[in-house]
């Protein structure tokens, strides 16, 4: 079924395809998403905008 529900989206696409505004948005948006990454996985990122890691949720007993 959902292979079929993904041919319909390309049959889709293929008529009636994306405007060149919205590829461009895609992608500026995905290179931005992969700038973050390269920052945090260099270490450039900086410390205050990274999350602890904590144990996990502790429920009371």
């Amino acid at each position: 079924m959902n292979n079929l529900i993904w041919l319909i989206r390309a049959s889709k696409w293929a008529r009636h395809p994306p405007s060149a505004r919205m590829v461009r948005l895609v992608l500026a948006i995905v290179a931005f998403a992969i700038g973050l990454v390269v920052l945090e996985k260099l270490g450039w990122w900086p410390e205050w905008a990274t999350l602890d890691h904590g144990r996990g949720m502790r429920l009371p007993r």
